[in-house]
């Protein structure tokens, strides 16, 4: 089978498949390191390498010419968090993005991260007013991937 129909099959089956839901996860070093490894094992497949072959992980990204799992999901959040911002009524999704616990003890150690964590690095507190100039939050997006690409590396 040519590499081209291998990797359009990876476009339309396995890349949804391993994302499915990632607009609304925290994105972790430990998420997106997991990702790559498991994107890097079926590169190796589709090109039928095996790790013994001690072939550069960038000579395999530049055959396959796939896309990057972690900025795949970086432009599904960046969506997903523009959506949710624009949303009008008062739905569920508006409510439990912007939910504050009220009261209760915080456990020991580092706060948990929150899904709005990453957007509030990029934008700022006023990120859900920003979204709503559709135009300027398409523009602010590949910034905010080119962050989270330097991050995540």
């Amino acid at each position: 089978m040519p590499i081209s129909l291998k990797r359009q099959v990876y476009d339309q089956c396995v890349l949804p498949t391993m994302t499915y839901g990632c607009q609304t996860w925290s994105l972790t070093k430990a998420t997106t390191q997991k990702l790559r490894v498991a994107q890097r094992a079926i590169k190796r497949k589709i090109l039928g390498i095996k790790v013994a072959d001690r072939v550069k992980c960038s000579e395999i990204r530049k055959r396959t010419q796939i896309q990057d799992i972690v900025d795949f999901e970086a432009k599904q959040k960046w969506k997903w968090a523009g959506h949710v911002a624009r949303l009008k009524d008062n739905r569920r999704t508006l409510r439990v993005t912007e939910w504050q616990p009220r009261n209760g003890k915080r456990s020991t150690g580092r706060q948990a991260r929150r899904w709005r964590d990453d957007i509030v690095r990029t934008k700022g507190n006023t990120w859900s007013r920003d979204a709503r100039d559709r135009d300027e939050w398409k523009r602010d997006a590949e910034g905010y991937i080119l962050q989270w690409m330097d991050r995540a590396s």
